[in-house]
């Protein structure tokens, strides 16, 4: 049996996610942002936590670590670069480590940007990455801790993956990354379609995460920060400066 991915809303706009492995009985919490939904949702599911996979520090990300860890004595798996930061962590991973989920095996990426110790966690044979803040449909975090360069270099690692590869972002910001998007690339008549799917969506409260990396890759501006278009938008000899210049206008929007 394939891979299972929960997904259900919690806090004031984030995705909580378990992900269950049936073969082994494995269930991954993809970040914690609220133990109390997480444990929740594994009971109704009569599934048994057995693991945390953090992707970066902040409370909507990692807040629920111990609770969640007391009530199962699960393994905690997190960057190595936040390990100061974040509670109850009984493995350290960073870029080229593996984890694994029953005969699953998922890659870390570093994508670091929002925080500086930021990763991702790619399952290849499933076609799933969770991104965390990293990207968005649409979108992509707040450049909190890093630097554009090193931004731009962690986007380029989600760029690399198989087109097909569904991202699961950790929050609903889609609408608002749309309408930022439209004014950062409104001659894109692929991003004009996506945006009248997101908004019908949305006036009927449905969920637009996942989104598919190849669409991500047609549309996202931040993605689209090495087109020549883009840059003779926004300025840059480089794509990490047109990416920055893209992430400050955004940021005032």
């Amino acid at each position: 049996m394939t891979l299972q991915v929960h997904q259900f809303p919690c806090l004031s706009d984030n995705y909580g996610y378990l992900l269950h492995d049936p073969d082994s009985g494995e269930t991954a919490c993809i970040d914690t942002p609220d133990a109390e939904a997480y444990l929740r949702e594994a009971a109704a599911n009569g599934w048994q936590i057995t693991q945390i996979w953090n992707t970066h520090w902040h409370p909507d990300h990692a807040g629920g670590n111990e609770a969640i860890k007391a009530a199962t004595g699960c393994t905690v798996i997190a960057p190595v670069g936040e390990v100061d930061k974040i509670a109850g962590i009984d493995r350290a991973v960073g870029q080229g480590d593996t984890v694994e989920i029953g005969a699953y095996t998922a890659q870390v990426i570093d994508v670091g940007g929002h925080t500086m110790g930021h990763i991702a966690y790619h399952v290849p044979e499933a076609g799933i990455a969770f991104v965390g803040d990293s990207v968005f449909a649409l979108g992509c975090g707040r450049m909190f801790e890093g630097t554009a360069p090193q931004f731009w270099e962690s986007l380029s690692r989600v760029k690399a993956l198989p087109p097909e590869t569904l991202l699961y972002c950790a929050h609903e910001y889609t609408a608002s990354n749309a309408r930022f998007a439209v004014h950062a690339d409104p001659d894109n008549a692929e991003l004009a379609d996506y945006v009248a799917e997101i908004t019908d969506k949305r006036s009927r409260d449905e969920w637009t995460v996942p989104s598919r990396l190849e669409r991500e890759l047609a549309t996202n501006p931040f993605l689209r920060a090495d087109d020549p278009a883009m840059q003779a938008r926004w300025g840059g000899n480089a794509p990490h400066e047109t990416f920055a210049a893209i992430r400050a206008a955004k940021d005032s929007f």
